[in-house]
């Protein structure tokens, strides 16, 4: 029995060339097929190409690794999909047409509103959530201890940037394009909705998955550090697929919280 667990990555952890040690894989190239266009040659343009880019590389990265056996599988935000993928739960042909649609939508709600993210480094989470709420921010994620980032308003992120010293925490301004993981996000669920209704009707997963949290996780606090030590229990190791520098890789690190 498999005794390791693999975690994919979310929006952000994208960078430039990722995709060139899979150009010619087949799910890579089945993937640019479905999507009917290069997201790697306009990643710049954010939210729309990032999302499909790393879930193409997430997966590419995988299969190229084997497709190896786990006793759990989670992803950060987006990296969901690609867990859901890796875990059997969700073909992957399903996955890369709704998180192309779930990019679509996500960028057209971050288009109707000024909202940004900060993560708050160092400070205790009950000193973070009630400067959120003073703020009218949302905890969005709460990664580590030390590591959580709110989500809201750009005002209010600024605000945050400014007090973030007085609660012992020091902020750094995300570069995203909206308020994910926020009520700023609701436009985006009757689309994704929509999406999730159309292949719901012609569901061709190996397992139950619940359309209900898919189409809530662009609104939904991602609670990476409680995953992790839930998922993760009983592994002896996990193994992280990463982006950063020039391709995806597949990385090591501690089981365990």
């Amino acid at each position: 029995m498999a005794a390791e667990a693999l975690l994919f990555p979310g929006q952000g952890s994208h960078a430039h060339g990722m995709e060139e040690p899979y150009r010619g894989n087949a799910l890579f190239e089945r993937g640019l097929e479905l999507l009917g266009a290069d997201p790697f040659a306009r990643l710049d343009d954010g939210t729309r190409t990032q999302q499909p880019a790393l879930l193409l590389c997430s997966l590419a990265a995988w299969d190229a690794a084997g497709r190896p056996p786990a006793i759990a599988t989670a992803g950060h935000s987006l990296g969901e999909y690609a867990a859901l993928v890796a875990g059997g739960a969700l073909d992957f042909d399903d996955a890369v047409v709704l998180v192309d649609e779930r990019a679509a939508a996500m960028a057209h709600a971050a288009a109707t509103t000024e909202g940004g993210m900060v993560a708050v480094l160092g400070g205790e989470l009950d000193a973070v959530a009630d400067l959120a709420a003073q703020l009218g921010l949302t905890v969005a994620n709460d990664n580590a201890p030390g590591q959580v980032v709110l989500s809201g308003r750009l005002d209010a992120v600024a605000v945050a940037e400014e007090h973030a010293r007085e609660i012992g925490a020091r902020a750094r301004r995300l570069d995203v394009g909206g308020a994910f993981h926020s009520p700023l996000m609701e436009p985006a669920i009757e689309r994704l909705a929509a999406a999730l209704a159309a292949w719901t009707s012609g569901r061709r997963t190996r397992r139950s998955t619940p359309a209900g949290p898919l189409r809530r996780l662009s609104i939904r606090a991602v609670s990476w550090q409680r995953t992790c030590c839930g998922r993760c229990a009983g592994a002896r190791r996990c193994w992280r697929c990463a982006t950063p520098g020039s391709s995806a890789s597949w990385r090591s690190v501690p089981a365990g919280c």
